[in-house]
């Protein structure tokens, strides 16, 4: 094995661990950040194969990974639970409601019903009013960000804004119930 092939080892060796927590605090796919990872490194390999001179291997690394998570928020759109809709046997969209658990599957998963639909109808209602019309009208009702816009006179913007801060409460909030029904 030649120097720099024996310095590239002990840098991913060295920097893999950091690299992947650093990319994992901002990409919430475990596949992406494993894409990512092995992208950064192996644009490390290609700038080592072409004699490419990098004097802050460190910051390089975390340079190039920043751009690569950069890169996959651009690509990607929201989704929104329209985009994750779940047909029955028939081809019918299933409604949220329909994603529960069966109130008629005994006691216990009607315990578990029940709890799903008051933690969401009580985090709704912890939202502040601007914040939980955006949300429920884009991600219940389907309706885009600028047909908001228009029909609010608010800027695309701040509707925007308005939905991220309404998706970070409602995380947090139901965080701990879904927890407490997956964990096994």
């Amino acid at each position: 094995m030649s120097e720099r092939d024996r310095r590239i080892s002990e840098i991913v060796a060295e920097e893999q661990s950091r690299l992947r927590s650093f990319i994992r605090r901002r990409v919430p796919d475990p596949a992406d950040v494993d894409d990512i990872l092995q992208e950064v490194f192996y644009r490390l390999v290609e700038a080592n194969r072409l004699l490419m001179p990098i004097e802050h291997v460190t910051g390089w690394l975390f340079r190039v990974a920043r751009n690569y998570i950069t890169d996959l928020f651009r690509k990607s759109r929201p989704q929104t639970f329209s985009d994750r809709a779940v047909e029955d046997e028939n081809g019918e969209l299933l409604r949220i409601e329909d994603l529960l658990p069966s109130p008629e599957a005994g006691p216990e998963t009607q315990y578990i019903r029940r709890a799903l639909l008051v933690e969401l109808e009580a985090a709704l209602g912890e939202l502040p009013d601007e914040q939980r019309k955006v949300f429920v009208a884009h991600e219940v009702e389907g309706r885009s960000f600028k047909e908001l816009s228009v029909e609010t006179g608010v800027s695309v913007n701040t509707l925007l804004s308005r939905k991220r801060y309404a998706v970070l409460h409602l995380r947090q909030r139901l965080q701990s119930i879904y927890q407490e029904f997956t964990r096994k």
